[in-house]
């Protein structure tokens, strides 16, 4: 049993819930359970300029490409007797600018229109924030500052959004201890009352680039499932390899090949990616 599953049976057998879990936890402080009231609206005309959702008249097109992405992904984080960490999925790509956000926030989108199912997106790339400076909440408290302190409800810090079903987490304020603070005993305990809020909550990480953050290898360890982004006819081959190989082969989902023809074989997933039409790094 691992480290979030041991956390949600401590979890689950104090019935004062969530806040109780973190008070228990070695150097917690103790909390009450809060009911986000923050809202933000998402800008679709600005993120749509800055290539983070698909070009006009393209919708269709790209929520065909997401359901077949995303299908998998809910059918194996809510199959029955599946472990609690199934839930939590994170996104990552080899190196920067292979559309990694923009997968993040469109697989979020679409998981979000499914019924019954609400999703909570993290802005988990903690030196560079491009979700969180797309969604304007890079400057608020987040994840990181919740496992730093231990007198912050980290749903305190969640934003709900116009749309139905989705919730954003800012990365929070980075610090030089990123990666022990994601490797925590408290992160474990604040993913897993993350978790035990909803049976049918789906936690969605859009993390650091594994060949250029020592973040991202501790994120690793914390979802159940993996998905990796490449830009197709820019990712060197060597370079995709060695992020596969930082992967646990049981947690990769599957390979999002952006700029491709359509098409599904084995574990890689093709589609055109209108972010990457001269943006730069901003559609991450």
């Amino acid at each position: 049993m691992g480290v979030i599953e041991n956390a949600l049976e401590r979890l689950r057998g104090s019935a004062a819930g969530p806040a109780a879990l973190l008070e228990a936890w070695p150097g917690a402080a103790s909390t009450e359970e809060v009911i986000p009231t923050r809202r933000i609206t998402l800008d679709r005309t600005r993120m749509r300029a800055a290539g983070y959702l698909p070009e006009a008249g393209q919708e269709m097109r790209f929520a065909d490409y997401y359901r077949e992405v995303k299908r998998p992904l809910i059918q194996r984080a809510l199959a029955a007797g599946a472990a609690a960490n199934q839930r939590l999925i994170l996104v990552t790509s080899a190196l920067p600018a292979e559309g990694k956000t923009f997968t993040s926030l469109n697989l979020a989108l679409s998981m979000a229109r499914e019924q019954d199912i609400s999703v909570l997106l993290i802005d988990a790339d903690f030196r560079k924030a491009q979700l969180g400076r797309m969604l304007g909440i890079q400057e608020e408290p987040g994840l990181l500052d919740a496992v730093a302190s231990t007198s912050l409800d980290v749903e305190s810090l969640v934003f709900r959004t116009d749309v139905k079903g989705l919730d954003v987490l800012s990365g929070g304020g980075f610090s030089l201890r990123a990666s022990e603070l994601v490797a925590s005993t408290r992160m474990a305990a604040i993913v897993a009352a993350m978790l035990a809020r909803s049976p049918r909550r789906l936690v969605l990480f859009d993390s650091s680039p594994l060949l250029v953050s020592s973040e991202v290898r501790a994120m690793n360890q914390v979802p159940g499932q993996i998905v990796l982004v490449a830009r197709s006819g820019v990712t060197p081959r060597r370079a995709l390899q060695e992020a596969i190989s930082q992967i646990d082969k049981k947690k990769l989902q599957g390979v999002v090949l952006n700029n491709a023809y359509a098409r599904t074989h084995d574990y890689y997933y093709g589609y055109s990616n209108p972010a990457n039409r001269g943006t730069g790094e901003d559609a991450g």
